[in-house]
């Protein structure tokens, strides 16, 4: 069936009918029972459930078995081993890495500012995303700005995306020798390696550099940490290293979720401050007040902009940059109200309709940054907003993604006026990110 646009309505229409929940068919032998009301969620998010065994099945030939995917003890592992690569120490410097990759991508925009047309801002934005990314997470200055649209990581990432959600909702393609066959098989076999090869040669570099240095310590002596210098050094209870196949998989993983994700929630701010220039107004005018004589944040000032703050949630409440969550029933979930579903059952956390519920959110389709003022967010459920998930399996690089969205729109504010085109407003779909369909078009004016 042809992606239109309207997809995710029908589960936010379906919701008014169905306040927490309800089933979704995929063919005939597989259903998913579709939660969207905080309570739901919390029974659903407090637990220790795996992903799921169908679309999260699918990445594995590309993203391997990494923190997105992996479950039980190897992911508390995975989990534990990492999480020092997102202490505020090592994501302070990066502060002036996402201002530098912003600034590369807004100095390209001013031959807009000059004609007083349109234009497409997620690709642009994506590719900022990844040279963030990659200069962060792994100290590697890419040209992927400088090359475009024919970056070819990028174009894997959209295609592989594209391609699962393809296969996700064809019932043949869930048979794996059906898909292998395929044509869209022979793409995704085709992307996956084009991913693979980049990432490998990002890992192989930096284990060329790290040759003569495995502690932590006299690499921080020498320059600052980064995520791929406390993969490579990390070790179990054992003193073992992570294998080469985990060490891919984790960067694989990061690259992805650290650079597609934030994209979609920049891009859709851009949107949502374009369609609404009274908040943009207020937000421009705090963030030019903590800036003062200065052209960028630091790491202080990140926290000094609480009304931006609240846009950005307001934003990615509206378009969350991840739209749905599910999770496998290894056994018996009951919910508040006693109802239950089997051990087997797939349920599935639909995050666009939560933010949209009417039981959840007054005028739930109205841009209100001031439901995330403390004292309104105070009498709301814990899981009402869930943009980074919730629970023991919360994203990881949650900060590290708050922090590049405030880098970006505090720069972009601080140079141009965001204007939306009202003849092309974008036609959401839910892929493994949210995406338009027809892209998301501003216009900027310098100020």
């Amino acid at each position: 069936m042809k992606p239109t646009g309207r997809e995710l309505d029908k589960l936010v229409a379906w919701g008014v009918d169905y306040p927490y929940a309800y089933p979704m068919w995929f063919g005939p032998f597989m259903s998913v029972l579709s939660v969207h009301h905080p309570d739901y969620i919390k029974t659903v998010l407090s637990s220790t459930e795996p992903k799921d065994n169908i679309g999260y099945r699918f990445i594995k030939p590309w993203l391997g078995d990494g923190l997105l995917v992996s479950s039980g003890q190897k992911w508390f592992n995975h989990r534990r081993l990492l999480t020092p690569g997102f202490h505020f120490n090592i994501l302070k410097p990066y502060v002036k890495l996402m201002t530098d990759s912003c600034k590369l991508m807004l100095d390209k925009w001013e031959a807009y500012s000059q004609t007083n047309e349109f234009f497409e801002v997620s690709g642009p934005v994506s590719l900022m995303s990844l040279d963030v990314i990659m200069k962060c997470a792994f100290s590697n200055n890419s040209n992927c700005q400088k090359e475009g649209v024919t970056n070819t990581y990028t174009k894997a990432v959209y295609e592989l995306s594209d391609l699962i959600n393809i296969r996700v909702r064809m019932f043949l393609y869930h048979i794996d020798f059906i898909f292998h066959l395929s044509p869209h098989g022979f793409r995704f076999r085709r992307a996956c390696r084009e991913a693979h090869r980049y990432t490998n040669e990002v890992i192989r570099k930096r284990k060329e550099a790290l040759k003569e240095e495995v502690e932590l310590e006299k690499i921080q002596a020498k320059r600052n940490l980064d995520f791929l210098d406390i993969l490579l050094c990390a070790r179990d209870e054992d003193q073992k290293a992570l294998s080469d196949e985990a060490i891919r998989a984790e960067v694989e993983t990061f690259m992805f979720e650290g650079h597609d994700t934030t994209a979609s929630g920049i891009s859709f701010l851009f949107y949502s401050l374009a369609s609404n220039p009274q908040h943009q107004k207020i937000c421009r005018e705090e963030i030019l007040q903590v800036l003062g004589d200065r052209e960028t944040l630091d790491w202080h000032d990140l926290n000094r902009i609480p009304y931006t703050t609240m846009c950005i949630k307001e934003s990615l409440r509206l378009y969350p940059a991840v739209p749905g969550i599910a999770r496998q029933l290894t056994k018996t979930m009951t919910f508040f109200d006693g109802r239950s579903m089997p051990e087997g059952s797939v349920v599935g956390i639909s995050v666009y309709a939560l933010n949209r519920n009417g039981t959840v959110w007054e005028n739930p389709h109205v841009f209100d940054p001031l439901r995330f003022l403390p004292e309104n967010i105070s009498k709301r459920h814990p899981h009402a907003f869930v943009p980074f998930s919730a629970g023991s399996r919360n994203c990881i690089g949650q900060n590290f993604a708050m922090n590049e969205i405030k880098v970006v729109i505090s720069q972009t504010l601080r140079r141009y006026q965001l204007i939306v085109d009202p003849a092309r407003p974008p036609k959401i779909i839910p892929r493994l990110v949210l995406r338009s369909l027809n892209g998301i078009h501003i216009k900027i004016k310098p100020l």
